[in-house]
This record gives C-alpha cells, structure tokens and sequence, in this order.
C-alpha cells in the first residue's frame, strides 16, 4: 500500500505543521505526534493535522485511533481522495476488506489518476474473487507509471498465484532494469525461477543479491534452500517477522486464495481427541499469527494464549478479540518457561519454520501435563530413509519425513494419536501435502 504528499494546511499551522511532517519524514514519531497535537489544539478540526495524526497512528498499530482520526479528516474535507485511501490502509490493516474497497473506489471517484489507490485495489482484488479485475487494476498502474514498481511486484504475485510462472519471470526481470537493486523483486524472481526448476539461476539470482548486499538473511536463507550448504536448522527470527510483518494486512485474504486448510485440519483432529468442547482447557496456540486458529480453539479453551514473533500479526489477532493472552516472542523460549502449563498445543503451519524439531518436542513435552495433547501441521516430503529428515525448501518453508518427525516425538515422551497426509494449500496452482501429527504425552513432564 502507498500514501502520496498532503494538502496545502491552512496559514495559521503552516509552520507547526511543516515541522510536525519534517519530523514524521524523519522517523521522529513521538516529536511528530506532539506537533500535530499542537495544531489540534489550536484547531482541532484541522483535516490534514487529523488525517497526518491518524497515519502515525497506524505507524504505530493503534489503527483503531488511526481510522477514527482519519475519519474525522474526511468528515472535514470529504473531497481529498488521498484520506479516502489512507484509511482503506487502515482498513486492510483490521482485516475489513469490504471497507477498505469502498475507501480505494471512493478515492478513485474522486481522482481517476490516483495510482496509488488503484494499486491498493488491485492488491485487494487479486487475494480476493476477483483476479481478472485485479489484474487489469495493476496493469494499467505498471502503464501509467513505469517506475512505479510496488505495482509490478504486486502482478508478479499475482500471476505467482495463479500459476503463471514464466510471465512473473519477465516481469521481473524488466522490473530489475527499472530498479536493479530493489530486493522484493530479486526474492520474487529467485522464487519464480525455483517454482520453474530453474534451480541454477535461482541460485545465480541470490549470489547476485548477496554480492550487492552481503550478509542479506533472505537472500542467505533462500539460496541455502536452493543449494542445500549451510542450512540453518530453523528459520532466522528476523527472517521470519519481517516475512509475516511485512504481509499482515493482507495475510488471512491471501492464505484464503490459497484454500488455506491447516487452521481447520489442526482444529477438526483436537475436536476428535480433546472430546467434546467444554471450555475446560488451557491452550495454546503456537505461532498464531493472525488468529486464525483463534475462533475455533475458543470453544475448547478456558484461558486461550497464543505467541508469535510478528508483531504486526499479533495485532490481527487482538482485533478479532478470540485469546485472553497474546505474547510477541520466539516460541521455544515461550514453552520452556511453562512447565506443564497447557492442556493443549495446537500449531497450524508454524513448524514449517523449524528443520530440526526436537528442541520443539522436548519443550512442548515439559509445557504438557501428563495426557495432554500437541496437534500440529509440518510439510512433507517422501518418506524415504535415503532422504534427508528435513529438507529447507527453495520456498523458504522445511518440509519433513514422516517417520523423522515420529521418531522425534517418541524421543520427547510423547505418544503418536495419528499422523495423516493432508494438502495444506495450493501454491502456484500445486497442492502443497502435509502431515497432520496428533501426539499425547505420557508420563511425567
């Protein structure tokens, strides 16, 4: 998503103005704020004042204050399109998708040329129902405004999503003449080129990122996907928080265009070995990310907790008002500080992040009481002894053998229930398989 300059303030807050958005430019958010609420307090109709003040709002994750503020804005000055647009930001920051569209078209009602509302449209449409729409949208941004290469990224997805691989490959690689060093568009490209099994370019496409940026996580990370040297045994934190950060808004829309199924599988096998949902236990649940899992754990849980490392995620959470606790945090310190502290552990595509699983086993093991129960999803790859247990994949995601991630389990003190096949979702129009492990502990902690 993306915000252009402001209207011209009125005289009198000119200058305090002028200061406030020099120091909001500048990072200096808490300087800003205090500026823009001195023009408030002068006018407190002010709409640019209103519509800056609720932007730093949203800056800071308080979009329940940014969308009140911009929406007072508005009620000053109905005609600027840009309000109209900034607070369908805030909109897709909630998770209120039908309200964000209506802001991005009024913002197009009122100017036709802002690319900036027809980008974020287009983004809105392509995870939702309707990708041709979307595709038109980004289309005409990329041909009203080259340069304008947030709007190219966002087709590469796109057309990433609907399995249009090779065209995502050109639009990168036009991409990167207009701007060579841009690093959402070398990640894209290196991923479009593994989807292909164009391994060996992917890997070229990092090393060059590397060369460019030494020490760059991703690209480090990705191209050990693709060579298999120096792969970490789970995902660097910082890799996985500016990952999920980066994509909060957006994430439940797009995992939804994917027939996102793990919440539902991890929840379906608790419901058939937790008994009947009686609000009784404690639980928790492991990477929860949005919240996704939320609203169908509820009925199970007496005190609901869910930790992840993404802040921006954690704040989807908290909107949908499903958990009595959410903690930001690495999840193996989480479990062990809670020696027997839940009944129930459930994690739906978190453990894609781990190769290595037994420092998860043995710390989910001492969070479990005697009988209590760990239910999660892993990627899976062949179940053939000849093949490595866990393998980090091109995509940035490990996949694990089956009877790697048993023998991991019987190795902590916990009881393999069942451990089925299952299709977590589609990517690139391809089933991704899983395995779906239910395990119970046993003996003391």
């Amino acid at each position: 998503m993306s915000n252009t300059a402001l209207t011209e303030p009125g005289a009198d807050a000119a200058d305090t103005l002028q200061q406030a958005m020099q120091a909001h430019g500048a990072g200096r958010l808490d300087d800003a704020g205090a500026l823009y609420q001195a023009v408030l307090a002068a006018n407190p109709d002010h709409a640019d004042a209103l519509h800056l003040s609720g932007v730093l709002q949203a800056q800071r994750g308080q979009h329940e204050q940014a969308a009140e503020l911009i929406s007072r804005a508005i009620a000053q000055n109905p005609a600027e399109a840009m309000f109209h647009n900034n607070l369908g930001n805030v909109h897709m920051e909630r998770g209120l998708y039908a309200g964000a569209e209506a802001c991005y078209q009024r913002a197009l009602e009122l100017d036709a040329d802002r690319l900036d509302a027809l980008n974020n449209l287009g983004v809105l449409w392509s995870t939702g129902s309707r990708p041709d729409d979307a595709e038109k949208a980004l289309r005409h941004v990329m041909q009203q405004a080259p340069d304008f290469v947030d709007a190219r990224q966002n087709l590469v997805n796109h057309c990433l999503r609907v399995g249009r691989v090779v065209e995502a490959v050109q639009l990168c690689c036009d991409g990167l003449i207009v701007a060579p060093r841009h690093a959402g568009m070398r990640y894209l490209l290196g991923m479009a080129y593994s989807l292909m099994g164009r391994n060996d370019e992917a890997i070229a496409v990092y090393r060059a990122w590397l060369e460019a940026e030494p020490g760059n996580v991703r690209a480090l990370f990705h191209l050990a996907g693709c060579t298999g040297v120096d792969v970490p045994e789970r995902a660097p934190d910082d890799y996985v928080k500016r990952v999920f950060d980066n994509f909060a808004s957006s994430f439940d829309a797009k995992l939804a265009a994917l027939s996102y199924q793990a919440p539902a599988q991890v929840t379906a096998a608790v419901a058939r070995h937790a008994g009947a949902p009686a609000k009784a236990l404690r639980v928790l649940d492991a990477g929860c990310g949005t919240g996704l899992c939320g609203p169908l754990l509820a009925p199970f849980a007496r005190h609901l907790t869910g930790v992840d490392l993404s802040e921006g995620m954690l704040r989807n959470a908290l909107a949908g008002g499903f958990y009595d606790t959410l903690l930001v945090g690495d999840l193996l310190a989480f479990l062990e500080l809670r020696t027997a502290g839940f009944e129930l552990i459930a994690s739906a595509d978190t453990l894609c992040y781990f190769g290595a699983l037994e420092a998860f086993a043995a710390a989910a093991r001492r969070a479990l009481p005697a009988d209590g129960l760990l239910c999660f999803t892993v990627e899976a790859h062949d179940d053939v002894e000849a093949l490595p247990p866990y393998r980090l994949q091109p995509n940035g995601r490990y996949s694990h053998r089956r009877t790697y991630v048993e023998r991991v389990l019987a190795g902590a003190g916990l009881s393999i229930i069942e451990n089925l096949p299952v299709v977590l979702r589609t990517e690139a129009g391809v089933p991704v398989q899983g395995w779906l492990v239910t395990a119970r502990a046993t003996g003391p902690c």
